[in-house]
């Protein structure tokens, strides 16, 4: 390749990386970037640099709609979040009550994708069939929690979170009132952390109903396939 040519290639792919890493769409829908996506698919160079570079800064980028998006590979520090990172941005302060997110999270987009071959089942899902998802899943854990003090079991484990889960409320609003997002119950850990996936542009939040967006869509449908997550399966079979 001409030095020139090299040159003009690396541009694209770096204009590429700084409209993602920003939050900007690169799609073919958006007027902007309309250019930058039709260079990474047409220009073969343009691809691959724009790929070593995701890959040197342990990146993922994935293509969905037409469009492309970018999220942190495993231990990324810089461009993910650390535990401390999210207990600090959701108002935790116990690793129990991060873990406790993090189920929930799981649950939300297991909700859409029941398996790792399956595409969206669903359009929507509201604050009450989350809830009760989390209690199913929790479930075959429910009878042996007569027999654990949250002093005895481990803190990463799942009977830690079936314990929290267990002592709270379903809400803690008054009639009339709605639920506000907080760790005081189990429809406020849910607002909390749905707020959150809303501020990362992975659902839109439309009265206690829960829409996926095409990020969460296309991070879900390719992170699956990509990492066969151990915890994925776990959730999938109910066996925690």
């Amino acid at each position: 390749m001409e030095d020139k040519n090299l040159e003009k290639a690396i541009d694209k792919a770096l204009d590429i990386y700084a409209a993602l890493i920003s939050g900007r769409n690169v799609s073919s829908a958006d007027a902007e970037t309309k250019t930058l996506y039709e260079d990474y698919f047409s220009n073969s160079s343009v691809y691959e640099i724009t790929g070593m570079l995701m890959k040197k800064l342990n990146l993922k980028l994935y293509e969905y709609g037409e469009a492309l998006y970018i999220t942190a590979g495993e231990g990324n520090k810089v461009f993910g979040y650390t535990n401390d990172d999210l207990k600090r941005i959701l108002g935790l302060r116990l690793n129990k009550e991060l873990y406790m997110c993090y189920f929930i999270m799981y649950c939300s987009v297991l909700f859409f994708y029941p398996d790792s071959a399956a595409y969206q089942t669903k359009e929507h899902i509201r604050l009450e069939e989350l809830l009760e998802r989390i209690d199913t899943s929790l479930a075959p854990l429910k009878g042996e929690l007569l027999t654990y003090s949250m002093s005895e079991v481990e803190e990463e484990s799942f009977k830690t979170i079936a314990l929290l889960w267990d002592e709270l409320p379903v809400s803690t609003a008054g009639e009339g009132e709605k639920t506000k997002a907080s760790k005081a119950s189990k429809t406020g850990y849910i607002k909390l952390v749905m707020n959150f996936m809303s501020a990362e542009g992975l659902f839109a939040v439309v009265a206690d109903r829960f829409y996926p967006t095409d990020r969460l869509k296309c991070l879900a449908e390719n992170y699956f396939e990509d990492e066969k997550s151990r915890i994925y399966d776990l959730l999938r079979t109910g066996e925690v």
